[in-house]
Formats: C-alpha cells, structure tokens, sequence
C-alpha cells in the first residue's frame, strides 16, 4: 500500500517551496493566501506516492495551503466522500485553480455530481457558481458513458447563467457550453443553437460566451472531427 504519513508530505513540500514563483502564480490568478507555490507535476508525483486516502485528505485540506487542498482533491477516494464534504469544500473556493482542480480531480467521481451541479449553479458566491460550470465541462469530457439527454438537461442553466459578467463564471459557462458542444454532432448542433440563443440577450458577458461558443463550434477543426 502506497502512503506518506501528514509529517513527510509537509517536509517535501517545504523542501520544495519556491517563494520566487508566488509573483508568477498572481500573474495567472492564482492568488490563494498560504502557499509553498509548488508546481502542479510535483503535486502529482507526491500524490502517485501516496494513494488513495480519504483521512489523509480530510488532514491535508485542514491545513489549508494551496498544495495540501490540491493534493487532498487528487488522493480523496471519491466513493469516500459524502455530500456534506463536497458542500464544505466548495465554499472555501477563493480562486479559479483550487476550484478547478477538484472538480477535474474528485467532485466529477463522486456519484453527486450532476445533482451538485443544479444546486451550485443556483449559488451566488463566485466560485461555488463555477464549480457547477467546470463540473459540466469536465463531465463532458470524462463521462464518456452518459446519454446526450444528461448534457442537455445543463442548456438551460447555462442559458440563465450566461449574463454574469464576473470573470470567473462567464469563463466557466463558455467552457461548458463549449465541452458539451465537442462531445458528439447531435450536442454539436444543440449547442449552436442554444449560443445563437444566448448571443441574443442583452448582455456583454452573454453575448462574448456565446460569440466564443460558436466560433469554436462552427469551427472547420470541430466540424471535421465529429463529422468523421
């Protein structure tokens, strides 16, 4: 069995602590309060050693650096964790990375999913609102086994969501609308249409995800590949 005790994990991290890469992290938003501002193949690395270990990961979120809740999200066992969790951990999200990484690491695992992703979109706190957005763009990645009808379901939200205009939700809603728009040529069409739709609304952050949506939608690289 794979595992490194809390008191290791933290020593590697302080040995490999690079104070000088913090301004460079700001420059990309990255902007968490406490940080050792290790890069994110030395999280893997350090993560592959330990495995999977749900209490282990609760230790490491309660720490709350940067590197302990990114490597707590990759070495939780989703099967593990309860809604509860999921519920206390979306509402410490403060930026964009801490909020993507569990959704691509752990949230998308969990058999909450989906149903998270109607609850948080109906949030107001910033990133709690992306999490609902990145969790459908990494599902419709990842979940390579749902019927089109499981994606279809989230053209509404991303239709009422699409006039926030804070930064890290608008992103989130275009990712979406984009993901779902790649994954086959019927959702390929839906999507378009529902971004011909969005473009409509009277607003800025509406009008540039749905503008971004259709210009990689409608693309010659897109089109060619679904339509093989």
């Amino acid at each position: 069995m794979l595992t490194l005790k809390f008191e290791e994990i933290i020593n590697e991290l302080e040995a490999l602590s690079n104070p000088e890469d913090i301004d460079g992290m700001a420059s990309f938003g990255i902007s968490p309060k406490k940080t050792y501002a290790v890069r994110i193949p030395e999280l893997r690395r350090i993560a592959n050693k330990v495995g999977k270990d749900h209490d282990l990961a609760h230790k490491l979120w309660k720490a709350d650096y940067r590197e302990t809740k990114i490597l707590a999200c990759i070495i939780d066992d989703p099967e593990l964790v309860s809604e509860a969790q999921m519920d206390s951990w979306v509402v410490e999200f403060d930026y964009w990375e801490i909020c993507d990484q569990c959704c691509m690491n752990l949230f998308r695992k969990t058999s909450f999913a989906y149903k998270k992703i109607f609850e948080w979109s109906n949030r107001e706190e910033e990133f709690v609102k992306r999490a609902a957005f990145t969790l459908i763009a990494v599902l419709a990645v990842h979940d390579k086994q749902a019927v089109d009808d499981k994606f279809e379901q989230f053209f509404s939200i991303i239709k009422r969501e699409s006039t926030d205009d804070r930064n890290y939700v608008k992103k989130a809603v275009n990712w979406a609308l984009r993901h779902i728009g790649k994954k086959n040529i019927y959702l390929n069409k839906k999507a378009i249409i529902i971004a011909e739709e969005i473009h409509e609304i009277n607003s800025k952050s509406a009008k540039w995800i749905a503008k971004d949506a259709l210009r990689v939608l409608k693309s010659e690289k897109v089109q060619k590949r679904l339509n093989k």
